[in-house]
């Protein structure tokens, strides 16, 4: 056998007990690095009192994020709470789902607002309550969503709302998402897996959207100036 026959020989065995070495190493850290890829998903700010309370449509079962947003409201965070949902017939929907929850936990019918609308993703219902939120001129609110939701709903938000609002976000624990064990459980992989490709196609979305008003600003005509006139 010759040298260089060796020499090759040497240099894919090398390489396979790299392989090995670095697919041991990673089936090791394995739970560190599932914990933190379900972690990153959840963001909270730190509380201030806000204009108002916006609930996310499309609560779990045990309606938690209702139930958060009724202790926030009880403990003064702010005077109205926004139950936002999909219309699922033209006479009921998630709103108003949410909207009994809230009474069921102490928010009077007084301080509930109703919000229907016919959004299908995060970003078209971050479209339809921003018209509500400029509309009454709020400044600041506090957006209540489900854990894994939070990182996706903060970079919609802030993107979709006007720079004058301050959009704070809210995490609630869920049922159905344990960032420390969410690969032990099919709902909770569905969820990771659905909330990632939701993140990506929002950013994808929200950057054409950016390129096409700049598109569309660049390429408008200039007013004349009053000495061209």
């Amino acid at each position: 056998m010759s040298g260089d026959q060796r020499g090759g020989i040497f240099f894919r065995l090398l390489v396979v007990m790299v392989l090995a070495i670095l697919l041991a190493a990673v089936y090791l850290v394995r739970y560190p690095l599932l914990r933190l890829a379900g972690g990153w998903w959840e963001v909270e700010d730190r509380l201030e009192r806000g204009d108002a309370i916006l609930v996310l449509g499309d609560d779990n079962f045990a309606g938690e994020r209702a139930s958060r947003s009724a202790e926030l409201f009880g403990a003064g965070w702010a005077p109205l709470v926004v139950a936002s949902g999909r219309l699922l017939r033209s006479y009921a929907g998630v709103a108003e789902l949410i909207g009994r929850d809230l009474e069921m936990r102490g928010v009077p019918a007084t301080a509930i607002l109703r919000y229907p609308h016919r959004a299908g993703n995060t970003r078209e219902e971050a479209q339809a309550l921003r018209e509500l939120v400029t509309g009454r001129g709020w400044r600041r609110v506090l957006l209540v969503t489900s854990n894994y939701h939070t990182r996706r709903a903060r970079y919609i938000f802030r993107k979709v709302f006007p720079p004058q609002v301050n959009v704070l976000i809210v995490s609630v624990r869920d049922a159905d998402f344990d960032p420390d064990s969410w690969w032990e459980s099919r709902q909770s992989r569905k969820l990771f897996l659905l909330e990632t490709a939701g993140y990506f196609a929002a950013v994808w979305e929200l950057w054409r959207s950016d390129a096409g008003a700049g598109a569309s600003s660049a390429t408008a005509p200039a007013s004349e100036s009053p000495a061209a006139k």
